[in-house]
């Protein structure tokens, strides 16, 4: 994946390897076990600036854009790591610096670049709502130079392990907007001062380590200059941040596909059953080949969904089904990694079991499959909405 770009960007991906090769398997596994945020990784991931690539320079980071962030991330999960403990600041930096004030940006931008702020959290699925995100409740209300929140979050991952958090709440009644996503705004909220007091978090407990939470909102105070961009377009905004998401979670999914084709490829040419190795068999040979052939196609959605982004081109559509086929390549490829390895799939050690449990993640969040045939069946191929 963009491998035809430019040096700089092989060289990022090769200084990433090298820095994910300080944290092996071994660290993964047991980070998964006790359910740790592994903050040594992140650590080391601000101390070399990868955190902050889409930060310009003026603010402290390096102004690169989405593709050198796939980059990082998709090498980061190709070498058995978990970029899903950090992404979130990279999909949330379009937030501030496509829609945030100057004021805004010199406030948080150079602190978030030196890692003295961690900008992890975002603020948006409700129980009620799922996917349906002009229904959610959590309102803001105006009052004086402040705003009061109330209402409740879900899904909220790595808010324990943040000092920031990008938050969407309604200023306006459903029924009193003209369409159902105008009347929703966009906030930054300081959770430092507030945790344990305003703003309460309750650990979910998951078949994988991804720190996701229940947050719960009792009449938070946030200064009304925390507001980004307009009052009551925030749907726009929140819908521009995803598409960046989905790009990237793309990236990582390309990641693990190919971190597990290749553990399958070796295993296949090692293993010898019935006097052959067990890869000579069509059975085990031809599903390695025909995932790898899924997501390579795959990698060229994701690769021309983030040029598409970078170049400031309408991309929800490219967004979407990039992050689609790269989620089916890879749960496809941890699946037949299990079939190649048998028995042996289920044994810690080899990484394998833990990558299938956080590939099926991403058929699922941040947008269902469902919804994004939806989306292409409505938007692109004209049909009729079902919803």
């Amino acid at each position: 994946m963009f491998i035809d770009y430019n040096e700089s960007y092989e060289q990022i991906r090769e200084a990433v390897k090298r820095l994910c090769a300080d944290f092996p398997g071994e660290y993964w596994r047991q980070k998964d076990s006790e359910s740790g945020y592994p903050t040594e990784f992140v650590q080391a991931l601000v101390d070399t600036g990868y955190l902050s690539v889409l930060i310009p320079e003026k603010y402290g980071g390096s102004g690169l854009d989405l593709k050198a962030a796939c980059i990082i991330l998709e090498t980061i999960h190709k070498s058995g790591g978990n970029g899903a403990a950090c992404h979130a600041q990279m999909y949330t930096m379009g937030m501030i610096l496509r829609h945030g004030t100057k004021e805004q940006k010199q406030l948080w931008l150079p602190h978030i670049a030196d890692g003295t702020l961690r900008l992890q959290a975002f603020g948006v699925t409700e129980p009620a709502s799922g996917t349906d995100t002009s229904r959610i409740t959590t309102s803001a209300v105006r009052d004086g130079d402040d705003y009061i929140v109330n209402g409740q979050k879900i899904w909220t991952s790595r808010v324990g392990h943040s000092d920031l958090m990008i938050l969407l709440a309604r200023t306006s009644p459903r029924e009193d907007s003209s369409k159902p996503t105008q009347g929703l705004s966009v906030f930054m909220v300081d959770l430092r001062e507030e945790v344990g007091k305003s703003i309460t978090i309750t650990p979910i407990e998951t078949m994988i380590n991804h720190s996701t939470n229940n947050v719960f909102f009792d009449d938070l105070r946030i200064p009304a200059k925390n507001l980004i961009g307009k009052i009551g377009e925030g749907f726009k905004y929140i819908m521009d941040g995803m598409n960046a998401e989905r790009i990237l979670i793309g990236a990582e999914c390309i990641g693990d596909a190919r971190f597990l084709i290749q553990k399958a490829s070796e295993y296949a040419c090692e293993r010898e059953v019935f006097g052959r190795p067990i890869g000579q068999n069509q059975g085990i040979q031809f599903p390695i080949a025909e995932v790898h052939v899924q997501t390579e196609a795959a990698a060229l959605m994701v690769e021309k969904a983030a040029t598409s982004f970078d170049e400031l081109r309408t991309c929800g559509t490219e967004a979407n089904m990039a992050k689609l086929l790269a989620a089916d390549a890879s749960w496809k490829a941890a699946d037949v990694c299990m079939q190649t390895f048998g028995g042996f799939a289920f044994a810690a050690e080899y990484d394998i079991e833990r990558k299938f449990r956080e590939t099926r993640l991403y058929r699922i969040a941040p947008v269902s499959t469902n919804l994004i045939l939806s989306h292409v069946g409505t938007h692109v191929l004209g049909m009729p909405k079902s919803f």
